[in-house]
C-alpha cells in the first residue's frame, strides 16, 4: 500500500484526501501503462495522469491490486494491508498521510515528522521543476489555478538555482549537478567585468 500510494502520489501531485478517495474504478491499466482519473479535487478541475512502466511501478500496482478480498463491497482503491493480506477496510487519511514520513524513516532521514501527505505533491512539482518543465504545465499537472503557487516549486528547485548561478557566474546554461563546471579565477574575470562599477 505504501509503495503504490508513494508512485501514485508523486506521479500525479496528489492530495492526501485524492488519493484516499481513490477508486479501483479510477485507474485503467492499458498494458503498458496505467490511466489515473482523479475526478474530485480540491479546485474543482477533474485531472488525468499516467503512470509508464519505470522500474516495476506497474508490477507494484498489479500485486496490490491481485491481493484485493473479493468481498470487498467498497471500490476505494487503498485497503489496508497487514502480514501479507489486504483487509476490506479502507484506508484513511491519516494513514495516508504518513505515507512520506514511513519513507523517510526507512531511508533514515533526519526529522521524519517533518514529512506529511503534502511532501508527495510537493516532490512532484519539484521534480518537475528540477526537469526544467514550464509553469503552465506544472500548473496542469497539479491542477492550480494560480501561477504563483507553482512558480514557488521553480523558484526553490535546486536544479533551477544551479542554472542561474551558472548563468550569472559562467555564462552558460549548463547544470553543476549534471556537469561539472571549472570556475578558475581567471574564467570568473573574462566573463564578468568589474570596470566602470560605481559602488
Amino acid at each position: 500500500m505504501i509503495k503504490v500510494g508513494l508512485i501514485l502520489g508523486i506521479a500525479g501531485a496528489c492530495r492526501t484526501d485524492e488519493l484516499v478517495n481513490l477508486t479501483v474504478d479510477d485507474i485503467e491499466d492499458v498494458g503498458s501503462s496505467l490511466i489515473v482519473k482523479i475526478p474530485n479535487t480540491k479546485t474543482k478541475i477533474p485531472r488525468i495522469f499516467v503512470v509508464t512502466d519505470v522500474g516495476n511501478m506497474l508490477e507494484l500496482f498489479r500485486k496490490y491490486l491481485s491481493l484485493r478480498p473479493p468481498h470487498v463491497k467498497h471500490k476505494r482503491l487503498f485497503l489496508y494491508y497487514k502480514a501479507g493480506k489486504c483487509s476490506s477496510q479502507p484506508v484513511g487519511r491519516n494513514t495516508m498521510g504518513k505515507i512520506p514520513s514511513v519513507v523517510a524513516s526507512y531511508l533514515k532521514l533526519p526529522d521524519v515528522a517533518c514529512y506529511t501527505g503534502h511532501c508527495l505533491r510537493r516532490s512532484s512539482a519539484t521534480l518537475l521543476a528540477d526537469a526544467g518543465v514550464d509553469i503552465t504545465t506544472i500548473k496542469r499537472h497539479a491542477g492550480w489555478k494560480s501561477t504563483t503557487v507553482a512558480e514557488g516549486y521553480v523558484e526553490n528547485s535546486i536544479e533551477n538555482k544551479t542554472k542561474i548561478a551558472n548563468q550569472v557566474l559562467v555564462g552558460t546554461t549548463t547544470s553543476a549537478i549534471t556537469k561539472t563546471v571549472n570556475v578558475s579565477e581567471s574564467n570568473i574575470r573574462s566573463n564578468i567585468n568589474f570596470e566602470n562599477c560605481t559602488n
